[in-house]
């Protein structure tokens, strides 16, 4: 029974400064900012059609770049305020079988992070973004994830925040159970037909759920 983490908005409570990050770059369209609530409730990936969203226009994909720059370097610059999500601690170690990190941060910044925070020795593998560019689906990072464990997706679930979490878990056959608390609206979630929990110990109880009796 293996679990997969997701990092951001999951384990790591930066809901703050991603909004933040999110209206830097928006800033230097001459738009916004815009309040935390409405982009948590348009929030979706790919990223790219999440700006357009926001915006009311297209974004080509050098726009896009320019604000996915933006939006890392803002990021980044306050990434050591944030903390552990309410929970994170117990529910890593609350959860019975092998357990993993995968995120869609970038793969040099989050495994000395995650080092820092003294959970390097709690996975079996933590993966981050390899690109230079983020904003993609996490479906076939979950796939190579995977991969390299030598897990089939069937023997593993995964908690995530996010629609696209949920997405990726059904494209390798894995369950999902999504948190409420990162950057995604509850209602959202609670359409996409998963157990979503308010909580990171609950979400871990109803994933070990699956494997009881």
């Amino acid at each position: 029974m293996h679990l997969v983490w997701d990092w951001n908005g999951t384990l790591l409570d930066d809901f703050a400064l991603t909004v933040e990050a999110t209206n830097a770059a928006f800033a230097t369209c001459g738009d916004g900012p815009f309040p935390a609530e409405e982009l948590r409730r348009r929030y979706r990936r790919p990223i790219a059609d999440y700006y357009a969203d926001v915006l009311g226009r297209a974004v080509d994909a050098d726009e896009f770049a320019r604000l996915d720059r933006i939006f890392h370097d803002t990021y980044h610059t306050r990434l050591a305020e944030c903390r552990l999500a309410a929970g994170a601690e117990i529910a890593i170690a609350g959860w019975p079988g092998s357990q993993s990190l995968l995120s869609m941060w970038f793969h040099e910044r989050l495994v000395p992070f995650v080092d820092a925070l003294g959970l390097s020795d709690r996975f079996a593998r933590v993966d981050g973004l390899r690109a230079t560019i983020g904003g993609g689906a996490k479906a076939d990072h979950l796939v190579r994830h995977l991969a390299a464990l030598g897990v089939a997706g069937t023997d593993c679930t995964l908690i995530g925040d996010t629609v696209d979490d949920a997405a990726a878990a059904a494209a390798v056959g894995a369950r999902c159970v999504l948190v409420t608390g990162g950057f995604t609206d509850p209602d959202r979630l609670a359409e996409v037909g998963v157990p979503v929990a308010t909580s990171l110990p609950a979400a871990v109880h109803l994933a070990a759920s699956r494997y009881a009796g």
